[in-house]
């Protein structure tokens, strides 16, 4: 979803959505899709290479992440009877994924061009989801 299109969307939105800094907001699920789909591509990319085998890890850490990450991105979207407690849960262990997700990558950065492109998404995703961590209070 591009930032547009989370923008539009939390505009519309028919109740007030409290205090949350709609800019975090929009900028964590932003990550969160991006991270999500850059993972994805990776672990599929580490599925080609000719050293599948030492990649395993990278593949799984990969895989864990998307997941949250797209679980995140729909927990953020949902404000109908919001729990902070689910959210901020959520976001730490995004923030916690995507942490374990780039120092795994950057691990094999220097051979494959995908790994260094997921870590670097990793590591925005994860500042994303600290930033709105803050901001929520």
């Amino acid at each position: 979803m591009t930032t547009l299109a989370i923008d539009d969307m939390l505009a519309t939105y028919p109740a007030d959505l409290g205090r949350v800094d709609r800019e975090r907001l929009a900028r964590c699920i932003e990550e969160c899709a991006a991270c999500a789909q850059a993972c994805t591509a990776c672990a599929d990319a580490c599925l080609s290479e000719p050293s599948v085998a030492e990649l395993t890890t990278c593949i799984r850490t990969d895989l864990d992440c998307a997941d949250i990450c797209e679980a995140t991105g729909r927990v953020l979207s949902r404000h109908t009877g919001y729990d902070a407690n689910v959210t901020r849960a959520q976001l730490r262990a995004c923030a916690t994924v995507c942490g374990a997700c780039a120092d795994e990558c950057a691990r094999h950065a220097d051979s494959h061009e995908h790994c260094r492109v997921c870590a670097e998404a990793c590591r925005r995703c994860e500042r994303a989801c600290d930033e709105l961590l803050a901001s929520l209070g």
